[in-house]
């Protein structure tokens, strides 16, 4: 709210603050009517400007270039000119006095044309009113009082296994085998049958296909190839295998889709070579190519360092969780804030991409949004949180982490890291993400050093479990009062006029 304008919290009455001829009054506690006053002397100047610079440019039958009567200038663009002039007037003093008295506005000036009749472009002295909406007041403290639960994924064995497993993976060979085992790779030739077992004259025959049976949707199709042998033949209804799934049908008999369709005979199928994957040893070649040279010396340490990874790398979701909680609780202790709901749905309409969008409908959870956004602001304000440049670079470089991180690489050279980090700064929209990532980091640090925190270690399948009940608080303060939910943006925007007459 402004300050110097009331005389008091509950005062509300139509008492005014003059500077430079903008004037701002309180309607109610959350919106307000601000007034620019205008007289000829204040925009006189920079309209003349304008019409001689327009003078220079103008290029009309009869003419020379800029030679045309001022006279003839001012009859045909003068309003459209002055009302050009006057609009960049009111920016810079409607903005500037919204600045410069800390009026905590939400969404942009909106003109009360009501106030505004009867004024033309042709008048000298012009006053333009504007509606402002007010943000609320409230109260968004928090001590030791208020408790919230955190919580932290464990990381079980399982985790650990299915790491170095996806590790050995990547380090595995294919090594050529005498007979074939579940999820081993067949080549061979297939060959179309009659249905006496005999090669169908004419029939479809690939050369050299690969097959691999684990991926048959059919059990007992797979049962066909179980111990087979190079050099041994094995008779099978590739329909019946794929479940006539006719992309699979397609790609094993080198057909299109539309040829493959009607194709419901046995084939046999001869082994010419059977190659099985075999994944990489756990050895120190593997731990120095994920952890960098002689960093772990055993596969004790080598676990333990991949369980401390996963741990670290599981902190963001509790963090994001913490502040879906701290939402949720605040604005529940909060309660119901008092909104200019008439003018706020003419900010809403106004600045709708969708022309007939129900602006009634969503005005609900456009308010949910509102509240959280302020209370966001504010938790950031109190705090003093700032974002330096360094803060977006060091989240640059955590989400290139995290890349690298998924393909088993833990240690990338500094080098490397600042060359992808640096990538991502050049595009716009990827800083405006970094930033708001950093934003909440931070606040994340602060809020879970001032609330009280029940620590709680849960699996992922419960956390996952967390985000399907959306209804549920996971905090209670003092008093016993659950939270609820919320989040928005608040929008700064522009003072125009329009004069109907200079079309």
């Amino acid at each position: 709210m402004v300050t110097g304008i009331r005389d008091s919290e509950t005062d509300y009455s139509n008492k005014q603050i003059a500077i430079m001829k903008v004037s701002f009054e309180n309607v109610s506690k959350v919106q307000g009517l601000l007034t620019v006053s205008l007289e000829r002397a204040d925009y006189q100047e920079s309209l003349e400007k304008s019409l001689k610079e327009y003078r220079k440019k103008a290029n009309m039958p009869g003419f020379r270039p800029g030679m045309v009567p001022m006279a003839l200038i001012q009859k045909m663009y003068g309003k459209a000119i002055k009302a050009e002039e006057i609009n960049r007037i009111l920016q810079d003093k409607v903005m500037g006095y919204i600045k410069d008295n800390n009026i905590d506005m939400l969404g942009e000036p909106l003109p009360n044309d009501e106030k505004e009749k009867g004024q033309s472009m042709d008048d000298d002295n012009l006053t333009f009113y504007f509606d402002i909406a007010v943000a609320p007041e409230f109260d968004a403290t928090v001590s030791k009082d208020d408790t919230l639960t955190y919580y932290q994924i464990k990381v079980t064995d399982e985790m650990v296994d299915g790491q170095v497993n996806s590790y050995t993976q990547r380090n595995g060979k294919y090594d050529k085998v005498d007979s074939y085992q579940a999820n081993d790779m067949m080549k061979g030739k297939l060959a179309e049958l009659n249905a006496d077992g005999s090669v169908k004259d004419g029939g479809i025959v690939v050369e050299d296909t690969a097959l691999m049976p684990s991926y048959f949707a059919d059990d007992s199709a797979k049962s066909l190839f179980e111990g087979a042998k190079t050099g041994t033949e094995v008779r099978f209804n590739p329909a019946e295998a794929y479940k006539n799934n006719a992309v699979q049908l397609s790609s094993l008999l080198a057909r299109s889709k539309e040829e493959v369709e009607n194709v419901k005979s046995d084939f046999l199928f001869t082994i010419s070579e059977i190659t099985r994957y075999t994944p990489g040893d756990v050895n120190q070649e593997l731990f120095d190519q994920v952890f960098g040279k002689d960093a772990v010396k055993s596969e004790k340490e080598f676990r333990d360092r991949i369980r401390e990874s996963l741990e670290r790398s599981f902190v963001p979701d509790s963090d994001y969780r913490f502040l879906l909680d701290v939402r949720k609780y605040l604005t529940d202790r909060i309660g119901k804030l008092e909104y200019p709901e008439v003018l706020l749905k003419r900010i809403l309409r106004e600045n709708s991409r969708e022309e007939n969008e129900d602006i009634d409908a969503t005005y609900q959870r456009s308010i949910d949004e509102l509240t959280w956004h302020l209370i966001k602001e504010r938790l950031v304000r109190d705090n003093d949180i700032r974002i330096e440049e360094a803060d977006v670079k060091e989240q640059a470089r955590e989400a290139t982490r995290a890349q690298f991180a998924q393909y088993g690489m833990m240690e990338i050279p500094e080098e490397l890291l600042n060359n992808y980090a640096g990538e991502m700064m050049k595009k716009r929209e990827t800083v405006d993400g970094l930033v708001n990532r950093a934003v909440e980091t931070k606040l994340s640090a602060v809020l879970k050093k001032q609330f009280t925190l029940k620590k709680k270690n849960v699996s992922m399948e419960d956390f996952n479990k967390l985000f399907e009940t959306d209804g549920k608080a996971s905090g209670e303060k003092a008093d016993g009062k659950k939270p609820a939910k919320a989040t928005a943006k608040k929008s700064t925007g522009k003072a125009t006029v329009q004069d109907e007459n200079a079309k």
